[in-house]
């Protein structure tokens, strides 16, 4: 719990995934911005905990047809059909790509997300990845159209040295005609159980759609824990599959293809998100660690899923629309949120969430009230110092107007024009 006063001490931020330290506890996720070395050497400039590329076929593709981007008018909803557009997984474990997206950061995790066309493909990539010493952490997205595919790609990757986690996304559809993986239990269990059997493989993250009824959380959870010993942490949510925007002007949708179906993110997305990975907290191993995604704009936000239980939070669509710089950003607000509760560290709070109380709502709507008076008073400050400001120049030409009556005056006395007695 938290002191009555702030500490001394400065905040930390440090965290870890699967025992993989990071400096922060929020970095971005794989998606717009991340697809070159140059945009990723911003994320590492910047107090991102690591830096997670694209996510990467055996070969590059250039993804589906614009428009496949779609930002609501207010900026707060965002959707996408990209069709992983990427430059091939060769590319994100190419040192000379580490070399320019860490710079002098490379001790910084660097995360590769490989997204093959089967399962085949992936276990290629991966087996390619675990032996590149550079590599940090592999986001293992499988989404191809076969599981051979995907076991294909995951043998590839294995090959690079020193790779500490693959993150498997099962947010995806694998099979023609079959689910998403993560919603079909029995497919998510025997992609887990292939996965489990590669040799040398790390712990490895696993990416999970959002979740919407009680018993399917309790499912997802159940397989999960079973292999415990080869998971080390899961992310949750993607983005909200099928969402749909339409142009009334054109009376046709706003993106391009598949009919204009795309995946939801930004802020309307993060109450659902909140409520999977409080979900996954308290359904899940304790060994295993939850990554929560979806709708984080602000420190606040990150705040929020600590609290549920989160030990990293991901940034996609404010990353998106502000760049690299909104990490500095939520990073400091996230600070100052904990020095005014008193936290010095992350783990002071993570997945510390209490139950509702007539106290804590009272408290909370004294809190609410103060900051209302305090910004209802700094309003009205400002206000005055408005008018102070607006009539500075009125005073000064009426002090002007004095001085020069005085001065005709004493003028006047010098010199005998009038007397002033």
């Amino acid at each position: 719990s938290s002191s009555s006063s702030s500490s001394s001490c400065p905040s930390s931020l440090k965290t870890s995934i699967a025992g993989i330290v990071l400096e922060t506890c929020v970095y971005n996720a794989s998606g717009p911005r991340t697809g070159s070395a140059a945009a990723l050497a911003k994320i590492t400039a910047s107090q991102s905990g690591a830096v997670l590329a694209k996510s990467a076929t055996v070969e590059s593709q250039t993804g589906n047809p614009l428009p496949r981007v779609w930002h609501s008018p207010d900026g707060e909803a965002s959707m996408n059909s990209e069709g992983l557009p990427n430059s091939g997984i060769d590319y994100y474990l190419d040192p000379a790509t580490f070399q320019e997206a860490m710079g002098d950061h490379p001790n910084k995790p660097y995360m590769i997300s490989v997204s093959g066309k089967t399962l085949d493909d992936n276990i290629q990539m991966i087996q390619k990845a675990i032996h590149c010493k550079h590599v940090s952490i592999i986001e293992q997205p499988v989404s191809g159209k076969t599981l051979d595919d995907n076991i294909q790609m995951i043998q590839k990757a294995i090959h690079c040295k020193h790779v500490s986690i693959i993150e498997l996304n099962l947010a995806c559809p694998n099979i023609i005609g079959k689910p998403i993986i993560a919603y079909d239990f029995d497919q998510m269990k025997s992609v887990l159980q292939k996965i489990s059997n590669i040799k040398n493989l790390p712990k490895i993250g696993v990416k999970l759609p959002p979740y919407f009824d009680g018993p399917h959380f309790k499912q997802a959870a159940n397989v999960l824990n079973q292999f415990k010993h080869t998971i080390g942490y899961v992310a949750s949510i993607n983005t909200i599959g099928n969402a749909l925007a339409i142009d009334s002007l054109a009376e046709t949708p706003t993106i391009s293809s598949k009919g204009g179906f795309a995946g939801l993110s930004g802020r309307p997305v993060k109450y659902t998100a909140l409520a999977n990975v409080r979900q996954m907290r308290l359904l899940l191993d304790e060994s295993i660690d939850v990554v929560a995604a979806g709708g984080v704009h602000t420190g606040t936000d990150v705040f929020e899923f600590i609290l549920c239980g989160a030990a990293a939070v991901q940034v996609g669509t404010c990353h998106w629309k502000e760049g690299a710089g909104c990490f500095n950003r939520i990073c400091e607000e996230l600070k100052l949120i904990m020095e005014q509760k008193g936290y010095t560290t992350i783990d002071q709070f993570k997945g510390q969430l209490k139950e509702w109380s007539k106290e804590g709502a009272a408290k909370s709507r004294a809190a609410k009230k103060a900051l209302q008076q305090q910004q209802q008073q700094q309003a009205a400050n400002k206000e005055k110092e408005s008018e102070q400001i607006r009539a500075g120049p009125e005073l000064a030409n009426v002090i002007n107007a004095i001085l020069m009556v005085v001065i005709a005056i004493l003028l006047a006395d010098k010199y005998g024009v009038v007397d002033v007695l």
